[in-house]
């Protein structure tokens, strides 16, 4: 199958083609800016299914979103009447273009471009499908150009100030990832029988998750991420927006800080170092023991922890309190195997090895020096 992506260098539709490749698609046809007319014609003589993408939204004069969004996709359109093309089509519209006032020129633009298409369907009995975006947000977006999203991420990425004129403005938002999904199993269905009706929605055609939230919130999750090194905390990642915006956050980051040191915890015994720390998943940690050394000795009330040696050899020693009887586990980091530590019982880790033994821990509850509940006492 030959498809053809216009806009091929754009957002969308450098996520678009990278994830055709990976599921197979081969033969991509890709028209940018750098392409001739004939090149346009031609791979419109061949192409089996067609991604229209290309399209002006900030452009240097009005005068562009004509050429760029009605222009070309009636020359797109033509060329495929032209070479007796009924190949079902797909075009990236704006929610703009659903009903436009007269100063809004670039939604007029888009709102034409939109009936060429559908006109096209009428005409030729082609498969088309219009999409009409709302603010599309995701990795390789361009900031100042492709959304809020992206220059909020750039800019608090790169310690910038961002400017918010109304925190109430009402935003409706979809991510890059759902929408190249929803593309793909539409390049699918419709290849495979199904009928275009089957897969439209009302108003803006998508299927995807569509998020509406103000803009002063997204600017203050965004603004919330840096710190977040500080604290060792992570997103409200079940909030499905909030994990879409820290995902797009780190593909802002500059090239030179991706990594951040932690504070490590050094004693004769080897170092403890927090990693990751959740209100409401508790903490991660990094233990290393040094040859011979125990670790531990203690017991908790209501706090549970699990151990994983992922380097080294070690004893894992349990004690119920009250109880003489002790429990031990033999771990290595050869053979993956989780202990858990439940409460009530007072334990301890021994590295039983020549090298150190680095263990994975895990805590149900963050470490509150005001209340520890950590009761010293040997296995």
């Amino acid at each position: 199958m030959k498809i053809l992506v216009t806009g091929a260098h754009g957002f969308i539709g450098k996520n678009l083609i990278k994830r055709l490749r990976n599921e197979g698609y081969g033969d991509i046809c890709e028209y940018v800016r750098e392409n001739t007319e004939e090149d346009l014609k031609g791979y419109c003589d061949e192409a089996d299914f067609v991604f229209h993408l290309a399209g002006i939204n900030r452009p240097r004069n009005e005068e562009e979103f004509r050429t760029g969004n009605t222009d070309l996709t009636k020359r797109l359109m033509s060329y495929l009447e032209e070479a007796g093309n009924n190949c079902p089509v797909i075009i990236s519209s704006s929610t703009q273009a659903e009903s436009p006032d007269p100063g809004n020129i670039y939604g007029l633009s888009k709102q034409k471009a939109e009936e060429a298409v559908y006109r096209h369907g009428l005409r030729t009995g082609a498969p088309v499908l219009i999409y009409r975006m709302p603010n599309v947000f995701g990795k390789w977006s361009r900031p100042d150009y492709n959304s809020a999203v992206a220059t909020f991420c750039h800019n608090v990425a790169r310690d910038l100030p961002i400017t918010v004129n109304d925190p109430e403005h009402e935003m409706r938002l979809v991510y890059i990832d759902d929408v190249v999904s929803e593309f793909i199993d539409d390049l699918s269905a419709i290849t495979g029988g199904e009928s275009v009706e089957g897969l439209w929605q009302e108003h803006t055609g998508l299927r995807c998750p569509i998020y509406e939230t103000k803009l002063g919130h997204i600017a203050e999750v965004i603004q919330s991420f840096p710190e977040m090194r500080e604290s060792l905390n992570v997103p409200q990642l079940s909030d499905p927006l909030v994990s879409k915006l820290y995902s797009t956050y780190l593909s802002f980051l500059p090239e030179d800080a991706f990594s951040y040191k932690l504070k490590m915890k050094t004693d004769q015994r080897g170092s403890f170092t927090e990693f990751i720390r959740t209100a409401d998943r508790g903490q991660v940690s990094v233990n290393i023991s040094h040859p011979g050394m125990i670790k531990g000795q203690h017991w908790h009330d209501s706090k549970n922890e699990k151990f994983l040696v992922v380097q080294g050899k070690g004893l894992i020693r349990f004690r119920r309190i009250g109880d003489d009887k002790v429990i031990e586990y033999h771990v290595t980091g050869d053979e993956l195997e989780v202990v858990d530590i439940p409460t009530g019982y007072v334990h301890c880790i021994i590295n039983e090895g020549d090298t150190d033994m680095v263990t994975l821990m895990w805590a149900s509850e963050i470490f509150d020096p005001a209340r520890p509940d950590t009761y010293r006492e040997n296995v």
